[in-house]
């Protein structure tokens, strides 16, 4: 590499390759560290032959036929370690625990569960929701849990920017539209206005919300959703995700959490 006026270049020709390796290296070097690392979704959380219980609800929210996206990939990637999932919805946590012949090393629930599943797993037994996995595995999960921790201080008045990565077809108790900000409201007990966008970038005023609730992104990439952490930061305005947000309304933010404290 070299410098010219105190700016690197690399001489490049593409008609005999010359430059081209030291050009990816320094491109892949520029990268911020968090867009260098391998993501991990739930792997170094258990071992060879653990048992995983996996809670997936079935509401009017699942897609017919089959579950969705993170949940496939929390399941392969259970398998993938050579641990044993067993998926079961919200009504049978307690007779699928006490099938076991041991504790499960971890459960994972849908964020809309916890509070029902918090309540039938032991607190020496560890939980978390696939929320939080993908908030690690796509984002930056310790921004994204101070994110939650921020609707303490929420006000009369503040506005609450629900972020979606996707469009799709809202249902009658959709999580962005109904649920989350019924729980919000209920949990500050404040009069907070919110407004949605689905299927495009933040809005140019991103300053004038108290707080940005994103979804789980997973219809979208680590580097996007990265980007609008970064960009929420640079403007000033605290983010979240759906499924923290949710632990963070219900109660259980600690408790969802405590499985990531040793890393």
């Amino acid at each position: 590499m070299n410098q010219k006026k105190g700016i690197p270049y690399v001489v490049v020709s593409a008609s005999n390759g010359v430059g081209v390796d030291e050009l990816k290296r320094l491109i892949i070097e520029s990268a911020p560290p968090e867009m260098r690392e391998d993501p991990v979704l739930a792997g170094d959380l258990i071992q060879k032959g653990d048992w995983v219980v996996c809670v997936v609800p079935i509401d009017l929210a699942a897609p017919k036929g089959r579950l969705i996206l993170p949940q496939v990939q929390v399941l392969r990637d259970i398998l993938d370690r050579d641990a044993i999932a067993v998926t079961v919805k919200e009504c049978e946590v307690q007779a699928a625990l006490e099938n076991l012949a041991k504790p499960p090393a971890l459960v994972i629930t849908d964020s809309q569960a916890i509070t029902s599943v918090a309540g039938d797993v032991p607190e020496g037994i560890p939980l978390t929701t696939f929320s939080t996995l993908f908030a690690r595995y796509k984002g930056d999960l310790g921004e994204l849990a101070a994110g939650a921790v921020r609707m303490d201080s929420l006000q009369d008045g503040d506005r609450v920017l629900i972020c979606e990565s996707c469009s799709h077809h809202p249902v009658a108790d959709d999580i962005g539209r109904v649920k989350l900000p019924r729980w919000m409201r209920q949990y500050t007990g404040r009069a907070l206005e919110f407004d949605v966008y689905a299927g495009h970038d933040f809005p140019e005023d991103l300053e004038q919300y108290a707080l940005a609730v994103h979804c789980g992104g997973c219809m979208t990439n680590r580097r996007e959703i990265l980007r609008r952490i970064r960009e929420c930061r640079r403007r000033g305005v605290p983010v979240t995700n759906y499924g923290i947000a949710i632990s963070k309304t219900q109660g259980v933010l600690e408790r969802v959490m405590a499985p990531f404290r040793h890393m």
